[in-house]
């Protein structure tokens, strides 16, 4: 029997080559959105799923290359869940050298006291979240918020809120956050899910599954994610296609009156502008 070939050279070459693919999506991010600035002291938001150290991994790889210096620091916040594995973090990031800090706050009694049993938690879960990362940011000097959302959680929530908010907006890939302190980046917002879940399993990150919410398989966002899914299955490019749509927006081909100023489109000067009634009747109609 002829000897069967090795395939670990060709495994090898496909991780690679994703890796390569990822590096280049992230920076490129970086480039457009200027996420990174030299001198910048980079806080990345770890919480132990496969996008925050895909995230991390790849900052750490773009920093030895990039033409700017800056620093990372990667921040865990503990909301002490029953069984959280409080070792895996801190031993992997002594492990690769990475400067990390800890927060430990009991957000997890919180959100299970105020929530009933069967009820979405991630909306208050992320609102503690958020402002305990934001407030460690201020106090240590932070500059950027790094956070591990991919394009296929910016277009999740660009139809959740066109579906539940009638609202056309998503997650940018750079922000400010409502208080006016903190730069909140997203590096991965041109990376696929799925080219970051096969990554981080030829990585072989030691992933920390969140049990507070991940079984709530009833989450609009699963839901959404779903069809997403099977658009991309049935039209292989279509996510893509929306994604590039989100950059791609023309004000005057909506109907968004704070965007473009449709009541001076055609209007002459010497025309006064006439007060028409709410139900579109004239005295005419009655």
């Amino acid at each position: 029997m002829p000897a069967r070939s090795d395939p670990a050279p060709a495994q090898a070459h496909e991780t690679s080559t994703l890796a390569r693919r990822l590096r280049h999506q992230a920076g490129q991010a970086i480039a457009d959105f200027r996420m990174i600035e030299d001198g910048d002291k980079v806080m990345v938001c770890l919480s132990g799923g496969k996008d925050s150290y895909t995230l991390l991994d790849l900052l750490l790889q773009l920093q030895a290359k990039a033409p700017v210096r800056f620093e990372l620091v990667a921040v865990n916040l503990d909301q002490k869940q029953p069984g959280f594995p409080a070792h895996v973090l801190p031993d992997y990031l002594r492990a690769r050298g990475v400067p990390f800090h800890i927060i430990e706050q009991d957000t997890y009694s919180t959100v299970t006291r105020v929530i009933p049993q069967g009820k979405t938690m991630c909306s208050l879960c992320s609102r503690l979240r958020r402002g305990a990362l934001y407030t460690w940011a201020a106090a240590n000097g932070i500059t950027k918020i790094a956070l591990g959302h991919h394009r296929d959680d910016i277009l999740a929530t660009f139809f959740l809120n066109l579906f539940h908010q009638a609202s056309l907006k998503a997650m940018p890939p750079k922000l400010r956050s409502d208080d006016g302190r903190h730069i909140v980046i997203r590096p991965l917002a041109y990376c696929r899910e799925s080219d970051i879940a096969e990554y981080a399993a030829a990585r072989q990150f030691p992933i920390i599954p969140c049990n507070l919410c991940g079984t709530q398989e009833n989450l609009q966002r699963k839901a959404i994610g779903r069809m997403l899914q099977d658009w991309e299955a049935r039209h292989p490019g279509r996510c893509e296609t929306i994604f590039r749509a989100l950059g791609n927006v023309s004000p005057s081909q909506l109907a968004d009156r704070g965007l473009f100023d449709f009541a001076a489109l055609g209007a002459r000067e010497d025309a006064d502008a006439p007060r028409w009634p709410e139900d579109g009747r004239t005295d005419d109609n009655n």
